[in-house]
């Protein structure tokens, strides 16, 4: 059982980082134009090293700030998740289950979900070139979504031996 505890653990440090690298780093989307990697994520767009504010106007920069605050109240909800896992841990009386625990981190396994759904469905359009594709701040948001449900759950399964 302990040895169940530092798994989930290391896993929810993991998540709680990966979230952290996807939500900062610029490269949701990349291209490659005459060798120079241009990338955009939710704050920039970075042309070789040279980073310029996002051009999104109206819906689409309504769209791309709901991504944003999505993504942040992840990682806040994430972390909570983890420091109530280590509060329960060493507060809960034995045969306990960790419900609240389990319950912070399925909401933001929802706000994962919810910002990775809007920004799939509202900017993939701007990247038609057959060149274009998803950079790894993208890929790490949906493992951040797999990561965190599967957590979520087993805390909610878990028991304090």
């Amino acid at each position: 059982m302990l040895v169940l505890l530092a798994g989930i653990f290391v896993v929810h440090i993991a998540t709680v980082v990966m979230l952290f690298v996807s939500t900062i780093a610029n490269v949701w989307m990349t291209t490659t134009n005459s060798g120079a990697t241009n990338s955009s994520g939710l704050w920039a767009e970075c042309i070789g090293s040279h980073c310029t504010a996002l051009p999104f106007v109206g819906d689409d920069l309504a769209a791309l700030k709901a991504v944003q605050a999505f993504m942040i109240l992840a990682i806040i909800f994430s972390f909570v998740s983890l420091v109530m896992f280590v509060v329960q841990l060493f507060t809960m009386e034995k045969g306990k289950r960790f419900y609240i625990t389990g319950a912070i981190m399925l909401v933001c396994w929802l706000f994962v979900l919810i910002a990775v759904s809007i920004y799939t469905a509202r900017f993939p359009q701007y990247y038609k070139n057959h060149i274009d594709h998803h950079g790894y701040s993208f890929i790490l948001a949906w493992i951040c979504f797999c990561f965190s449900f599967i957590i979520g759950v087993l805390y909610l399964i878990l028991r304090k031996k």
